[in-house]
């Protein structure tokens, strides 16, 4: 992942949901905390960005997965939104829980990074966890530190699989996929929702060469109304599948998908509540990476630096699949699925010129 200054400044955090981190060997920094956490409950502090818990995504599921911990380590945790996207407020949020001596402190969203570098630093004794982003120097470089897990997603696979079954839905004009367009709406174009959106490209172009994506960005992860707008010019474009990656935002988009009588695909969490027309949704198990990163310190195996989450470890993949979806497709897909995990199909985390 590229990571420069500039692209902090656009952005605001989102599609989010918590993580969890992978037991590895015991660094010297877990190891030198391990005997003090043994003989008290951990504290964890969650700073969530601007979408909050409402995101019923990224935000939500960090926060589930706190609760997951809660009944199984006996943790205590709190946790605060973020009202603004700055530096400034993401560190302040970061360093309060950091100051009051909590044992772990998780960062929700990439736009974190210069923050949660300076808070680290600032307070090497302290345990944190950064979803979908590592610390970056004030030159915007990264600087991994032996206190902060990385949680990284490959949500170009979770992309890949429901863009498949959006492809084969297509080529074989299933229900109201009958116009070999389908549509994806990011929220902002940085490198989390575009992975999502590249591995959706390649996977419904695996299927079938000739479908057509059109792709728009709400340049919001809350703003419900300008991407139920923008999910209702897809569909006059004759886009008969909508993928949201748009945290709270997406959940206009796919309204749209409903009011039009076409199908929608839900990202992070399985958002099949939504009703009957969602077809899957492409999920990214934040809650996961939350669990088992408190588990990490817990049992005294944190790592820091870049810890993956993918479809081989159960973190990504896609939800429950609507009825409208034949078994051989599922067939054909489940396939696909298993070349991912064994390595054999990796897909791509760049999206198509066209």
């Amino acid at each position: 992942m590229h990571r420069q200054l500039t692209r902090r400044v656009a952005v605001a955090a989102a599609c989010l949901l918590p993580l969890a981190a992978m037991s590895v060997p015991t660094h010297s920094f877990a190891a030198q905390r391990a005997g003090a956490l043994t003989h008290k409950a951990l504290r964890v502090g969650i700073v969530l960005d601007v979408g909050g818990l409402d995101d019923k995504g990224f935000n939500h599921m960090a926060y589930l997965g706190a609760q997951a911990a809660q009944t199984k380590y006996g943790i205590t945790f709190k946790y605060v939104q973020t009202t603004t996207s700055s530096d400034a407020l993401y560190y302040a949020n970061l360093a309060t829980f950091a100051r009051q001596g909590y044992d772990l402190v998780f960062g929700i969203g990439f736009l974190m990074e210069p923050s949660m570098y300076k808070v680290a630093k600032a307070y090497p004794k302290v345990h944190f966890g950064l979803v979908d982003g590592a610390p970056t120097d004030a030159k915007g470089n990264v600087a991994n530190l032996p206190n902060v897990a990385n949680l990284f997603f490959r949500e170009q696979e979770s992309g890949y699989l429901v863009g498949y079954m959006a492809g084969l839905m297509e080529k074989n004009k299933v229900g109201a996929a009958k116009h070999n367009v389908i549509g994806a709406m990011g929220g902002l174009s940085i490198p989390p929702v575009n992975r999502y959106i590249a591995g959706y490209y390649q996977g419904a172009r695996a299927a079938d060469p000739t479908v057509k994506i059109v792709l728009g960005y709400s340049n919001s992860f809350t703003d419900q109304k300008i991407s139920l707008n923008l999910g209702s010019h897809q569909v006059s474009k004759n886009a008969d599948i909508l993928f949201a990656v748009a945290g709270a935002a997406g959940l206009g988009y796919l309204k749209a998908a409903q009011q039009n009588n076409v199908y929608g695909i839900g990202v992070d969490s399985d958002q099949a509540y939504l009703g009957s027309y969602m077809m899957t949704s492409a999920v990214k198990k934040v809650d996961q990476a939350v669990l088992e990163t408190i588990g990490a310190v817990a049992n005294g195996t944190f790592k820091g630096g870049d810890n993956s989450f993918n479809l081989s470890n159960g973190a990504t993949g896609y939800g429950t699949v609507g009825k409208m979806v034949p078994a051989n497709i599922l067939t054909q897909v489940a396939a696909q699925a298993k070349l991912i995990a064994s390595g054999k199909l990796v897909p791509t985390t760049v999206i198509p010129k066209s």
